[in-house]
């Protein structure tokens, strides 16, 4: 899409089937979308596959932004999970489950580890964590693989092209069984979160005591008659979806990036070093560190995890798009890769280079539109006020406790960059590292 923006430009129109697809490219054209026609383009396009067993209409990623169980669910999430508020009591949570993932490292000091397990395992816990006060599983376990097989193959189920999608007359028959393999996993997710509840109406769980976690809240509103039980497990499943594999993979892509450039990685260990000392990080340092959050920023341009968004819908006449105007109900895909790529807007776009971030005032909040790793407007990544302040600790604790080594006969140059296209942008191969550690545990 990318390549053929080069050739077409940076609005495109796709007939696929017998619908249209509008494919955005650019920073100027991303903004025309998502601000100044973010009422008309913010609306989902909904494929087949999240009709399984309806979750589409208690879904806070597929309901429409006009929806008022929509509005309803992000001022719960915004208000209950992602206020200042709620963060700074939570911040205990984030350290605890960050020693966590640097113990186990430590453990393991000297091997080589497949990176995505531990990331993915301590994010998993800490989402749950977050949610209803329980770990999901013990760091290097076995039901690590089985569960992040699980949330990978659902995600995948997302971006896999369905012929009742281009031919919706089709959808009744379900002819590749994509709906009945969604089915099947949202399946699990929902009775796993009833499983939870159950145990949480009843009290049967193992929930501290006076946690008041998010689950709580949730529950709170459902006794007053603002949300019911199907609603609740549906917004569970996708926050647990969402954050685990989001932040794991960024912090994976950091990783390899760093490995890759040696130099850039000396250059945070050292920022690290003179800033926090021998001590173990902790989440108050971490704005004390503007080269880490230019790696960061800088891993983001180049491996957004989610690459083109979900996908939008123009729901009125007459919008226009760069000089274009956007067919009613076609399907609007923002190419967020592309766009962090953009020659226009960033020099030298496909090399590594942090110290841009240090040279140019650019936040990822939705405001400057050659940089939307969170996307912007009103379908604004919710996640993002977590995602900004777990993703930097878990990579500041990993580069200031750890030498990291590739293992043996594997150079820095040879570090695969290469992706996997999905709802998700993960490593092509995995990345395998050895950790030395420079700080010892407590």
């Amino acid at each position: 899409m990318a390549s053929l923006a080069k050739i077409y430009g940076p609005v495109m129109s796709l007939k696929l089937g017998m619908t249209n697809l509008v494919i955005i490219s650019s920073p100027d054209t991303a903004r025309e979308a998502l601000q100044k026609n973010d009422a008309a383009v913010s609306a989902r396009w909904v494929p087949d596959n999240p009709h399984a067993l309806n979750h589409h209409e208690v879904s806070i990623a597929w309901l429409s932004s006009s929806s008022p169980l929509w509005k309803n669910l992000r001022t719960v999430v915004t208000t209950h999970l992602m206020s200042a508020r709620c963060l700074d009591m939570t911040r205990t949570i984030r350290q605890e489950k960050s020693r966590e993932l640097m113990t186990y490292f430590h453990e393991n000091a000297g091997k080589s580890i497949r990176l995505s397990l531990p990331l993915f395992g301590v994010m998993l816990n800490l989402t749950s964590n977050l949610l209803f006060s329980e770990d999901v599983l013990d760091l290097g376990s076995d039901s690590t693989e089985d569960f992040k097989e699980l949330v990978a193959s659902a995600l995948e189920e997302i971006a896999k092209p369905n012929v009742s999608d281009f031919y919706p007359f089709l959808r009744a028959l379900d002819l590749q069984g994509r709906r009945r393999i969604a089915k099947v996993y949202l399946e699990k997710f929902y009775n796993y979160f009833d499983g939870i509840i159950t145990r949480r109406l009843t009290g049967v769980t193992q929930m501290k005591e006076n946690t008041g976690d998010f689950l709580d809240s949730l529950l709170k509103l459902h006794s007053d008659s603002n949300l019911d039980l199907r609603t609740i497990k549906g917004l569970l499943t996708d926050l647990f979806v969402a954050s685990s594999e989001s932040g794991s993979i960024t912090i994976e892509w950091a990783m390899a990036e760093l490995l890759r450039n040696h130099s850039v990685m000396l250059k945070a260990r050292a920022e690290l070093k003179e800033k926090i000392g021998s001590k173990q990080v902790e989440e108050t340092d971490i704005p004390k560190l503007p080269y880490l959050h230019a790696i960061i920023k800088e891993t983001m341009r180049l491996h957004p995890a989610g690459p083109l968004m979900l996908p939008h819908k123009v729901t009125e006449a007459g919008v226009e798009i760069g000089g274009f105007t956007l067919p009613k109900d076609a399907r609007v895909m923002i190419n967020v890769w592309a766009i962090g790529r953009d020659s226009t807007a960033w020099s030298e776009p496909d090399i590594f280079i942090p110290e841009r971030f240090l040279l140019r005032e650019v936040d990822f909040r939705g405001q400057d539109f050659e940089f939307i790793p969170f996307g912007s407007g009103r379908r604004l990544c919710p996640g993002l006020p977590l995602a900004v302040k777990t993703i930097p600790l878990m990579l500041a604790s990993m580069l200031h406790e750890f030498e990291w080594m590739l293992p043996d006969g594997i150079r820095h140059s040879d570090v695969d960059l290469k992706d996997r296209f999905g709802a998700s942008l993960a490593l092509a191969t995995p990345l395998q590292a050895v950790p030395i550690p420079v700080i010892a545990t407590d």
